[in-house]
C-alpha cells in the first residue's frame, strides 16, 4: 500500500514509518517539526519507497498519486509541548484532523487517527474501558489536548458515518522507547535525563499515581493491526502492568545504577491519578498484547538516552 503519515518524525510516528517499511508498504511521511526531530527519520534518507513532506497540515495541502491508507499521528503529545503550544495542538486536532480525513475521503483511502488515553481523563473508573466516556477538565491548562484529541475522534465517527470512510481510533496509553526527546517532560525521558546526570529525580505529588508503560514497538504493532481492523470504534493500546510512579522511579535507579535521590514536588492540575488500560478488546479484536517486558525495554532506552547524553557532552 501507499500510505501517508502525519507526524512522521515524531516519536511513535517515526517508528511507525520505520513498521510500513519494513513491511513492504511506500510511505509518505508530513512533518513541520514543530515538535518532531529531523534525527527520528535520518536513516531513511534515500529510501526507495519512502517520501518526506515538509508540511504542516493544518495548511491546505494535496498529495499527488493514489492514496491506500492515511495515518494521522501529528500532534503535541508531552505536557511541555502542548502546554507551550495549546493553539498549535487544538488546531492540529480540529482543523489538522479534517485535513488528513478529506485527504483520506478524495483518494477512497482508510484513515486511522491515534488518539490518547487523556480521553479518559482523571478516571473514576479503573483500569479505563474504551465504554467509559471520561471525567475531562474541559476549561483546564491540559484540555487543549485533551479536548483536541476527543475532537479528533468525534471528527473521525462523522465522517465515518456521514461519507463512509473506513476508519480507526487508536487510543495511545503511555509509551517509551528510543527517539523520545531528552527535554520531553513526560516521566520516561525526565527520570532518565535526571539519572544519567546524577541529579535528583522529581516525583510530582506522593508519587504514588500509576502509570502502565507500553514498549515502543509494542505499541507500533498494535498500530499496525489495527489500520486494516474493521472495528471503527476506539481501542485502547497499552500495557495493563500497572506500577506507582515512586516504583518506576526505582526501576529506573536500579537500570542506571544512578544515586540520585528522589524529590517531591507539587502535582500538576488535572494530573491523572490513574491510568491503566483495559485491553479486552484489543486482545479480541486484534489478537494483540505488549510482549516486551519493562526491563527489556528499559535497557534499550537506557542506552539511547545514555548515547544522547555523550553526545551532548
Amino acid at each position: 500500500m501507499r500510505i501517508v503519515v502525519s507526524g512522521a518524525a515524531g516519536f511513535v510516528g517515526s517508528h511507525m514509518c520505520d513498521r510500513l517499511l519494513e513491511e513492504g508498504h511506500s510511505v509518505v511521511a508530513l512533518d513541520n517539526y514543530l515538535t518532531g526531530a529531523r534525527a527520528n527519520l535520518a536513516h531513511l534518507a534515500g529510501h526507495p519507497r519512502f517520501v518526506f513532506v515538509a508540511q504542516d497540515i493544518i495548511a491546505s495541502f494535496t498529495v499527488e498519486g493514489a492514496v491506500d491508507c492515511v495515518v494521522h499521528m501529528a500532534s503535541p503529545a508531552s505536557p511541555k509541548d502542548y502546554l507551550e503550544h495549546p493553539i498549535e495542538t487544538l488546531d492540529v486536532g480540529s482543523l489538522g484532523t479534517r485535513r488528513m480525513l478529506e485527504l483520506a475521503l478524495a483518494k477512497n483511502a482508510r484513515f486511522m487517527v491515534t488518539s490518547t488515553s487523556e480521553c479518559y481523563g482523571d478516571p473514576l473508573v479503573h483500569p479505563q474501558v474504551e465504554t467509559y466516556w471520561g471525567n475531562v477538565n474541559p476549561v483546564g491548562p491540559r484540555s487543549c489536548y485533551d479536548e483536541s484529541k476527543r475532537f479528533a475522534e468525534a471528527l473521525t465517527m462523522a465522517y465515518h458515518r456521514k461519507h463512509g470512510v473506513p476508519t480507526n481510533i487508536a487510543r495511545i496509553f503511555n509509551t517509551y522507547g528510543p527517539r523520545m526527546k531528552l527535554n520531553d517532560g513526560r516521566v520516561v525521558p525526565a527520570f532518565l535525563d535526571q539519572a544519567l546526570r546524577g541529579e535528583p529525580m522529581t516525583v510530582f505529588g506522593s508519587g504514588l499515581q500509576t502509570r502502565s508503560f507500553c514498549y515502543v514497538s509494542d505499541m507500533v504493532d498494535g498500530l499496525y493491526r489495527l489500520m486494516s481492523c474493521e472495528e471503527r470504534y476506539p481501542v485502547n493500546l497499552g500495557n495493563p502492568r500497572e506500577m506507582t510512579i515512586l516504583e518506576f522511579a526505582e526501576h529506573i535507579r536500579r537500570m542506571t545504577g544512578t544515586q540520585s535521590e528522589i524529590v517531591f514536588q507539587a502535582l500538576p492540575e488535572d494530573d491523572p491519578k490513574q491510568r491503566q488500560p483495559d485491553i479486552a478488546k484489543a486482545r479480541a479484536v486484534l489478537g494483540w498484547e505488549p510482549r516486551v517486558p519493562l526491563e527489556e525495554g528499559l535497557r534499550h532506552t537506557v542506552a539511547y538516552f545514555r548515547g544522547i547524553a555523550d553526545t551532548v557532552a
